[in-house]
């Protein structure tokens, strides 16, 4: 997926293409843990359409539920949830910071190999 040691550092157009790939799959997971978490809060909660997506957006957010649950498997369903979020968010994170992590250190390390063959 990222370049080797050996070749030269993406160009700016080439990287931005990356980060782009990189925020449409960050995109994508966080549009699907959304849905889950609304289909959750509505059918298993009883939270209108609307309170679903707040709940499920805050979670995500790292912010913590808006609203009163009732009954059990909705409290099982927001602590499950809540641990995914967790995760997701930490996912979203990785996704978007390895490639320019990567390319920092790509651009290091051919630099100094450059410096090191002439």
């Amino acid at each position: 997926m990222f370049e080797h040691l050996s070749q030269r550092p993406l160009s700016r157009t080439a990287f931005a293409y990356r980060m782009a790939r990189q925020g449409m799959y960050a995109a994508e997971l966080a549009a699907f843990s959304i849905a889950i978490g609304m289909a959750g809060y509505h059918w298993l909660g009883g939270f209108s359409w609307v309170d679903s997506f707040l709940n499920a957006c805050m979670l995500l957010g790292g912010m913590g539920p808006i609203g009163d649950l009732t009954n059990s498997p909705a409290k099982i369903f927001a602590g499950l949830f809540a641990l995914y979020a967790g995760l997701v968010f930490l996912v979203v994170t990785a996704l978007m910071l390895a490639p320019i992590f990567h390319r920092i250190l790509h651009r290091f390390h051919w630099e100094q190999s450059q410096r090191n063959t002439t």
